[in-house]
């Protein structure tokens, strides 16, 4: 199957590989990737890993072996998952404890933007609850992170300000303001239900810094697919 791969001594810092398939332990199903999303934390992981490594922890598709120990969703079913590496491939293992229904409404583009993203907004916002009735101000509303915070905020009740950068706030002021006046019935509803019926646990600091992840916000919406990466080549 292809995968990305880290290639610093090479003349891309990437390449598109054959590589060997994943071998799911008893807990892990294996996944068809149809969607991942890009970090910051993943591509300052670049410089620093060596040749070979696989990165990609946000991912969406749909399941093909479900897990050998009957936990997590069937085979056929449409899901996003949390993996640690080795996720922007065609395929990949994944715990069945780290993954999720996708409703048929919902892309796997924008499916694969809210692991990391959603995750961070949520445990964020956990240190403030419960908001009903609170006022919330939110910075870089206009980020993957921010607007996901917007919208989680008002759903939970709070009354949100929202600020983004001035090149920002022209293009996504309408977005952000809708956001957090009314967020029913957006993805926001349907985050909120996934992380509430799944298992999903947002990273403590220590381990967001062992991924990088510490002090490197979500890029939100950056999202491919293979089908991308391939017409693209």
């Amino acid at each position: 199957m292809r995968a990305i791969v880290n290639t610093p001594g090479g003349p891309e810092p990437i390449a598109i590989r054959e590589v060997a398939e994943p071998e799911p332990q008893p807990n892990e199903a294996l996944v068809a990737v149809h969607a991942f999303s890009l970090n910051r934390g993943e591509l300052r992981l670049f410089q620093v890993r060596p040749e070979g490594w696989r990165p990609g922890q946000d991912i969406a598709g749909v399941v093909v072996r479900a897990a050998g120990d009957g936990t997590g969703p069937a085979a056929g079913t449409r899901v996003v998952a949390l993996v640690d590496q080795a996720g922007w491939a065609e395929r990949a293992a994944v715990p069945s404890h780290r993954m999720a229904p996708v409703a048929d409404t919902v892309s796997f583009a924008a499916a694969a933007a809210l692991p990391v993203a959603g995750l961070t907004a949520l445990r964020t916002l956990r240190h403030g609850a419960p908001l009903l009735g609170k006022r919330v101000l939110i910075t870089g509303a206009a980020g993957g992170v921010g607007n996901l915070a917007v919208q989680l905020a008002a759903r939970s009740g709070a009354r949100v300000t929202a600020i983004a950068r001035l090149r920002n706030s022209t293009k996504r002021s309408s977005y952000i303001a809708a956001s957090a006046q009314d967020s029913r019935g957006s993805i926001a509803s349907w985050l909120t239900s996934t992380l509430a019926a799944s298992n999903f646990e947002p990273l403590t600091a220590r381990q967001q810094e062992r991924r990088g992840w510490r002090n490197s916000p979500a890029l939100g919406a950056q999202s491919l697919s293979w089908e991308s990466l391939s017409s693209g080549l």
